[in-house]
Order: C-alpha cells, then structure tokens, then sequence
C-alpha cells in the first residue's frame, strides 16, 4: 500500500468517526439552566434544617442562661421552623420568578402561573 492511499483511508476513517460522534452526542439536559429539581429540592431542604438548627441552638443557648429549660428551647425552634419555611417559600418564589422571565424572554407564556403580574 502507498503513503497516498493511506492517507485516503485515514481521512475516511477519522469522517466516518467524527459523523458517528456528532450523532451519538449527548442531548443537552432538559432544564437548560443551572439548577435540577433535585439541587432545588436539596436547597430547600437545607434551609429548612438550618432553621430549625439555629433556632434549637438558641434556645438551648438562652435556656443555659436564663434556666428557663426547656421553655426557650420549644419557642426558638417554633421561631427557627418558620423561619425555614419562610426562606424556602422566598426560594420557590425566586425561582418561579426565574422561570417565568425565561419564559417570556422565549416568547411562551406559563400557564401554570397564578400571579398575573408574574
């Protein structure tokens, strides 16, 4: 074989593989954007358990201090546990938000919205 038919094949080959790449390439991620349900389900989740984790410390902190066990303790974790909830609610409306400026920068509407200002 010559160098030339060798070089012929070789340029053939390295098409062949470079279409067959092209069509086996992974489809981009359905969501497109920087967060999956999962990382937003984990944020939420995180920021419910810190909540209640700053707010179990601090009345366990004032208990120490005031001996007024275990009173401190039961109203700071009510207080830490809406305040978990009241981050997470302000996270899913952040990322409503979010989705809904995609949505119209794309020219669609969302229809599950059911702020009209939204």
């Amino acid at each position: 074989m010559t160098d030339p038919e060798r070089g012929d094949r070789l340029r053939e080959l390295e098409d062949r593989l470079a279409s067959l790449r092209r069509t086996q390439e992974p489809a981009a991620p359905k969501g497109g954007g920087k967060y999956t349900q999962a990382n937003i389900a984990w944020q939420m989740v995180t920021e419910l358990v810190a909540g209640l984790g700053i707010g179990v410390g601090i009345g366990m902190g004032f208990d120490a201090i005031l001996g007024t066990r275990p009173w401190m303790l039961v109203l700071f974790t009510l207080l830490g546990f809406a305040a978990g909830v009241k981050t997470m609610m302000n996270t899913a409306a952040d990322i409503q938000k979010k989705k809904t400026q995609a949505a119209r920068a794309a020219g669609t509407q969302d229809s599950g919205s059911q702020d009209p200002e939204a």
